[in-house]
């Protein structure tokens, strides 16, 4: 059994120590974050909040049952009566339905008459239906309707705050990534100082090259020293700041080693846009407020409605069951009875209050959507603009490295073979590794506008959203 425990172990301990070491992929970095990132997961808290309220709102329709009774305990009559009822209110209408159950023991006053019923009691059913004001919306109906909106409003913010974040894990997996490449540059140039040292050294022995030389070598190498170490260290704060997106499954941030950067700059390609027109209506940000002016448009009628008479028509049916009771036969046969209510509101200076708000709060909204529309507008305009810039000059950065690389290399052979100048062969190695710093930055520029044009356009698949 142990032998088996042990031969397990063995077979797993490469898996894990392969996934430590494998090169991180930006994929790997938007879903963690996706999933872990503690502003997602605040925005999401705050769509099941909104999803409470919504429930809460839809709890002003729930059926309602209560029970009354009352008995004589001294005093000439005797009279008890229980009373159950249940109330369930109207989904398309301001009014509501309900049945009624009530049976009496004992004897009541005159002015109490009605509380008599036969033995086995009275049923009622009935129903009020609102004709003019509470018809098309009332409050109850407005209030759910606010609330369930509230749920898209939250869903949108939260796929703003989503996108936002996913746009700042791109930039600082980038970072990172830029970052390792510049390391690399300077530490390769580092390590043909190093090299070159020996070499002159070795030909200072021999007389063939004179002793200054080897101090302008070292002053050299000081020099690249220094640039390795603040590359270093840039690499170290951008893990830092990568940690806050990649993160373990327990929501803990993550430390990437440097062991785990990629070999080439391929991985500043940045992220798989799906399109680069302006699309406003697919931003986040500009659906929540349209749904905020549906949301005032709702409390507007609301106002309106309260301005409105109110006419209310009743209908009701009863029966008393069993034998006759002592109030007598009057009470068996079936009653039916129908009435109506009419009110007229004479100022209503709050509905009036209410409407010319809710008129304001839209024309308002309108106004920032059509702001926000334009702005999304020229935003991506202008970020299309800068990927097409940023990638001509990559282009142009590609080339000139190249071409410095080139007289880098010819100018150490001509150096080898005793023909070169010392200081000129220096200067070419820093040019051209300053070409190759200066076409990384270029490609992280790019990686970064591209991630900034599909947050732009709410590219949720670019930003490993999708669902």
């Amino acid at each position: 059994m142990i032998r088996l425990i042990l031969f397990v172990v063995a077979a797993l301990c490469p898996v894990a120590a392969i996934a430590q070491t494998e090169p991180l992929t930006l994929e790997e970095v938007l879903q963690s974050s996706a999933r872990s990132a503690p502003q997602i997961v605040e925005a999401l808290a705050r769509v099941r909040q909104a999803e409470g309220r919504a429930l809460s709102a839809d709890g002003a329709f729930d059926t309602v049952f209560d029970v009354d009774g009352r008995s004589r305990v001294a005093g000439y009559y005797d009279g008890t009566v229980v009373e159950g009822r249940a109330t369930r209110p109207l989904t398309g209408n301001g009014g509501y339905l309900y049945g009624n159950y009530r049976a009496s023991r004992g004897t009541f006053p005159v002015y109490e008459d009605q509380s008599y019923t036969n033995r086995l009691g009275e049923a009622k059913v009935g129903a009020l239906f609102a004709l003019l004001r509470d018809r098309v919306v009332d409050e109850r109906r407005t209030r759910r309707r606010v609330a369930g909106s509230d749920i898209d409003v939250a869903r949108f913010e939260a796929a703003m705050v989503a996108i936002g974040v996913q746009r700042r894990a791109v930039d600082a997996y980038q970072t990172w990534v830029a970052a390792g490449l510049r390391l690399n540059a300077y530490r390769d140039l580092l390590d043909l100082t190093e090299r070159r040292r020996g070499a002159i050294a070795r030909q200072i022995t021999l007389g063939a090259r004179p002793d200054i030389l080897l101090v302008e070598n070292d002053q050299n190498l000081v020099r690249r020293r220094a640039l390795t170490v603040r590359a270093e260290q840039d690499l170290a704060t951008a893990a830092n700041a990568l940690s806050f997106y990649l993160r373990d499954e327990n929501g803990a941030p993550l430390l990437v080693s440097a062991k785990r950067l990629p070999p080439d700059s391929s991985a500043l390609s940045g992220v798989a846009l799906r399109g680069n027109g302006p699309a406003p209506v697919e931003r986040p940000d500009y659906r929540a407020i349209l749904t905020r002016i549906d949301q005032s448009t709702a409390r507007l009628m609301l106002a309106e409605n309260d301005l409105s008479p109110r006419l209310d028509l009743r209908g009701e049916v009863g029966k008393d069951i069993g034998a006759v009771g002592l109030g007598g036969p009057t009470k068996t046969p079936l009653e039916a009875l129908v009435g109506f209510r009419f009110s007229v509101p004479l100022q209503n200076r709050a509905a009036k209050g209410r409407a010319a708000e809710a008129r304001a709060e839209i024309d308002a909204l309108t106004q920032r959507s059509r702001f926000l529309r334009d702005q999304i507008a020229v935003e991506v305009e202008g970020i299309v603009i800068a990927v097409g810039a940023t990638e001509r000059l990559a282009t142009i950065a590609a080339e000139e490295q190249g071409l410095a690389e080139r007289l880098a290399v010819a100018e150490r052979r001509r150096f080898a073979l005793g023909s070169g100048d010392f200081f000129l062969v220096n200067q070419r190695e820093d040019t051209a590794t300053d070409a190759r710093v200066r076409l990384i930055d270029a490609q992280a520029r790019i990686a970064s506008a591209r991630a900034e044009l599909a947050a732009a356009t709410a590219d949720r698949g670019a930003l490993g959203l999708e669902e």
